[in-house]
């Protein structure tokens, strides 16, 4: 065994993800190592000579590209890890594919979907075993992951799912929009509400079945909503930036999680907001989801009807 910590971090590239990695690079040792991944080889290269050079930065910095759709390539990395220091300390999932206003959204969904998804359930499948004790978990989410944004026919897909239904339920969602009935079946146009509700339903799924053990060693599995962040991927869709947080300032706040002494079982398993927990079964279908893929796109709400 050894006293390294190895951290990594999904999607790292840029935004609150390299914000991430370079946060961790910051708050760790000299002796622990930060992985930045992400699946262009270019910018995981560039990304990471940055964070390398980036001041403060305490810890070592390496780039390992890694794509996250890729389950295989997942699990060899955990594998590799755990074979040369034993276990991993620090697993951030940030991975995610961009939607943009220029294209409906169903043309969109397979790579949104399984980045967003196929990457989250990936990564707990993978790394969740090679979690060291006391250790740290964490999917980045949004507050769209709340139950309660869901049209109530679907929450049941979701709301004591195992990882496995979790799964058949976004394979599910994904052939709707194929089919092109997916707003008959309720499903929301926006794809950002159900992909949210089911990354935190899969971290719920994992959380609940290591949850007695995970506390009694302090290690926590949860998912993490760091808020409205000014992202390139995030301007085009909102018109309220007053409260808006750079990369880092909510990167700071996720680390924080990390970083706590001790786990909260009150936190444990669940989606965290600026140190809180947000209430699973909260929130409402939102009325403006129509309006805001109209009003962003400008091209009439058929288009994106299924």
């Amino acid at each position: 065994m050894t006293d390294q910590r190895i951290a990594l971090v999904t999607g790292a590239n840029q935004g609150i993800g390299y914000a991430l990695a370079t946060g961790l690079a910051a708050r760790l040792g000299p002796d622990d190592l930060v992985l930045l991944t992400g699946r262009n080889p270019r910018r995981v290269a560039e990304a990471a000579a940055r964070a390398s050079g980036a001041p403060g930065r305490a810890a070592g910095v390496t780039g390992r590209v890694l794509d996250v759709t890729d389950a295989a390539a997942v699990a060899a990395l955990a594998e590799e890890l755990r074979r040369r220091h034993g276990a991993v300390d620090i697993v951030l999932s940030n991975a995610g594919a961009r939607i943009t206003p220029d294209r409906p959204q169903e043309e969109q969904a397979d790579e949104f979907i399984a980045v967003a998804n196929g990457g989250t359930h990936a990564v707990l499948r993978s790394f969740g075993p090679v979690l060291r004790p006391g250790g740290r978990l964490l999917v980045v989410a949004s507050r769209f992951g709340m139950l309660g944004h869901l049209d109530p026919r679907l929450r049941p897909l979701f709301e004591h799912a195992t990882l496995d239904e979790v799964e058949a339920a976004v394979r599910a969602w994904r052939a709707a929009i194929h089919a092109g009935d997916a707003r008959e079946r309720g499903w929301p146009r926006w794809l950002n509400v159900p992909s949210k509700v089911a990354q935190v339903a899969a971290v719920r799924a994992v959380a609940r079945e290591r949850r007695d053990v995970d506390l009694r060693e302090n290690t926590l599995v949860a998912a993490v909503c760091p808020g409205l962040v000014d992202t390139e991927a995030s301007r085009p869709w909102f018109d309220d930036f007053s409260q808006v947080q750079t990369p880092d300032e909510a990167a700071a706040k996720v680390l924080d999680v990390v970083f706590r002494d001790d786990v909260d079982p009150e936190l444990y398993g669940e989606l965290i907001r600026f140190g809180q927990a947000l209430p699973w079964l909260g929130g409402t279908p939102p009325e403006g989801q129509d309006r805001l893929i109209a009003d962003r796109t400008n091209l009439p709400s058929r288009r994106f009807v299924s």
